[in-house]
């Protein structure tokens, strides 16, 4: 997903920030400072929106998550890249336990020929409920996990920043004084907007490069995630999924 070249920069920076005050502070001592926050941060909102040509009808192309170290998350996907339409989903993850609750183009779209029409129909508003044991519902969760979500995005680094960060004029993002640090780095033009005051969090982060775009807005650092789960009425026993449909279950791509 985009979500591990986004803002990999900050990842590859080296060393603490120097000062408070963002008009004395470099852009790598910004960036160094996103970087602490980013990585202490118990919890996170982390919004994100990839665009790319690659049809993909399995690859999430956004999703809205709030999320936590302890792999707990509350939010939604919507799956297919390039043009692909692969439904969305509801998601909500609890210790080992995950509620799914996908739209009737979801199960159409992941569960191919009749069963994906049957399935539409049985689970029509209701969470499918199982626990990180089963296979699909583990690999859909792999998102709730704040620090494989960092890892990803420490990854994408390819451990070595950019030539150089340029800092830009102050400006605002959702009501937020921020520094745009501009950069290149793999043929991809990024900007990581970072607050003004302290703590000076990631605010936002976008990347553009020939074929592909991602902007990623992050909230809400060290907030709880909720944890209230769907009831029992509102759900149906991943088992279920599993008689009607043994061989052909959807799975979310990498």
């Amino acid at each position: 997903m985009g979500a591990a070249f986004v803002c990999a920069s900050v990842f590859a920076a080296a060393g603490p920030a120097l000062a408070d005050d963002a008009s004395d502070m470099s852009a790598q001592e910004l960036a160094d400072a996103a970087k602490k926050e980013l990585t202490d941060a118990k919890s996170l909102h982390v919004k994100l929106t990839e665009r790319t040509d690659e049809r993909e009808l399995r690859t999430p192309s956004s999703f809205d998550l709030r999320l936590d170290e302890d792999g707990n998350c509350t939010g939604s996907l919507t799956m297919g890249t390039g043009g692909a339409d692969g439904g969305s989903l509801d998601l909500v993850k609890r210790g080992d336990e995950v509620w799914m609750k996908p739209d009737a183009t979801f199960w159409k779209a992941q569960v191919p020929g009749g069963a994906g029409e049957l399935a539409a129909q049985l689970f029509d508003g209701r969470y499918v409920h199982g626990t990180t044991d089963d296979p699909m519902l583990d690999g859909l969760s792999d998102v709730c996990d704040l620090d494989s979500f960092r890892g990803e995005l420490e990854n994408g680094s390819g451990g070595s920043g950019p030539d150089h960060l340029t800092k830009g004029d102050e400006t605002t993002v959702r009501g937020t004084d921020v520094v745009p640090l501009t950069g290149r780095e793999h043929g991809k033009d990024f900007t990581l907007y970072v607050a003004s005051d302290e703590p000076h969090q990631l605010v936002r982060a976008t990347v553009k490069g020939t074929d592909e775009s991602v902007t990623m807005t992050l909230t809400d650092y060290g907030k709880p995630v909720p944890d209230e789960t769907p009831s029992a009425d509102q759900s149906v026993d991943i088992s279920k999924l599993r008689d009607m449909a043994p061989d052909e279950t959807p799975r979310a791509g990498a």
